[in-house]
């Protein structure tokens, strides 16, 4: 069972954020084969989800998502940097890093739309919360990709 945790970047302790880095790298760089700089400066202004899982030597993080709020990225609120460790995956764990990350923009910042840049073949997986295709297909760092919004109150 994972513990789930909201730390603003500040409250990370050393080991998280090394944690975090090493999932998001291991995931987004290594495994999808996309080269691209992952320290993008918005880490530090972002609310950060941790779903760490108890272990027999020590606990590693198992899910991850961070949380923009408006007008840092997007006018609308934001979330991103949605993964789940290789060790993990079929968990269900991405379907809770939505729905956590959807709940706390809603009881945040009330009224106001969420938008993502998604990879494309996640459309249907984030239609299915609500989110609504509002671009066309574009290339992030050789993956192809998609703005999404959520209206508030879906």
């Amino acid at each position: 069972m994972l513990r789930w945790q909201w730390k603003r970047f500040p409250e990370l302790t050393l080991e998280e954020l090394y944690q975090v880095i090493a999932l998001r790298e291991q995931v987004f760089v290594v495994e999808q084969k996309s080269i691209y700089q992952d320290a993008d400066g918005y880490d530090p202004k972002a609310h950060h989800l941790l779903g760490v899982q108890p272990g027999e030597t020590a606990p590693w993080l198992a899910a991850y998502l961070r949380v923009l709020p408006p007008g840092t990225k997007f006018p609308e609120a934001s979330f991103g940097r949605v993964v789940t460790s290789p060790r993990a995956r079929r968990s269900g764990y991405g379907k809770a890093l939505v729905e956590k990350g959807i709940t706390f923009i809603e009881a945040s910042y009330p009224g106001v739309a969420i938008r993502i840049g998604a990879q494309h073949y996640l459309q249907r997986f984030y239609e299915g919360y609500g989110f609504r295709q509002i671009s066309d297909v574009y290339d992030e760092d050789g993956v192809p990709h998609i703005d999404m919004l959520r209206r508030s109150g879906v």
